[in-house]
């Protein structure tokens, strides 16, 4: 396999993420009277925002109203506007260890670097501006330019239709939760591969055989031929 294409998740992968996403779900969904469990939010991350939204209201609500749309928009809308302030101002935004290098070194070898990520383009555009990445990266998906989030392809394949990579076998994904994993494998990536930095641990993880786990990107250099 030669590897033409890397795609990375965002938050907890390429983007240090010391919560704030979490946090977030938890405060919008408080504001309309909803109380969800911190330390079960972790388990929508990576997940199209909106969906991920009606997922813990169906899990933890499951009377709130099934067809309640316009709950959920406003929901997200608290989501959006709070996540685009946070990532607008606060002073610890960071690429994680070894990303920027990480990206510098694919390309230099011929591979192309891309992102993808369940925040909408909106956070997304925040995110890369405050960062300074646009010339470190070769193309960026957020999951409302696609039919659907993960763990459909979409992002992927729209994301190797930009790039003119034909072939998903010669497509590597990295990610931090269950469902990049997910993604990777309905993509038909030839390796997919789960980072520790972010939402999920090792233990976590391993349920969802990755062909790799990881705890920093660096390592990728041992993975990616």
């Amino acid at each position: 396999m030669k590897t033409k294409l890397v795609v990375f998740d965002i938050a907890g992968t390429t983007v240090k993420d010391d919560g704030n996403v979490r946090d977030t779900f938890v405060y919008a969904m408080k504001q309309k009277g909803f109380d969800i469990p911190r330390d079960e939010v972790h388990r929508v991350m990576g997940y199209k925002k909106i969906y991920a939204i009606k997922m813990l209201l169906d899990e933890f609500y499951p009377d709130h109203g099934q067809d309640d749309q316009k709950l959920i928009d406003e929901i997200h809308r608290l989501f959006v506007d709070r996540m685009v302030n946070h990532y607008k101002t606060t002073p610890t935004l960071q690429p994680q260890p070894q990303a920027e290098e990480i990206f510098s070194w694919l390309r230099q070898k011929g591979v192309k670097v891309a992102l993808n990520t369940g925040f909408t383009k909106e956070i997304t555009d925040t995110i890369l501006d405050r960062l300074d990445w646009e010339g470190h990266v070769d193309s960026v998906i957020s999951s409302d330019e696609v039919e659907a989030g993960r763990p459909q392809p979409y992002m992927i394949r729209e994301l190797m239709n930009r790039l003119s990579v034909g072939d998903a076998s010669k497509v590597v994904k990295v990610g931090d939760t269950e469902v990049d994993v997910e993604e990777g494998r309905n993509a038909g990536c030839g390796k997919v591969v789960s980072i520790t930095t972010g939402a999920y641990s090792r233990k976590e993880l391993e349920q969802y055989h990755p062909d790799f786990i990881i705890d920093s990107l660096g390592t990728l250099k041992t993975i990616i031929d």
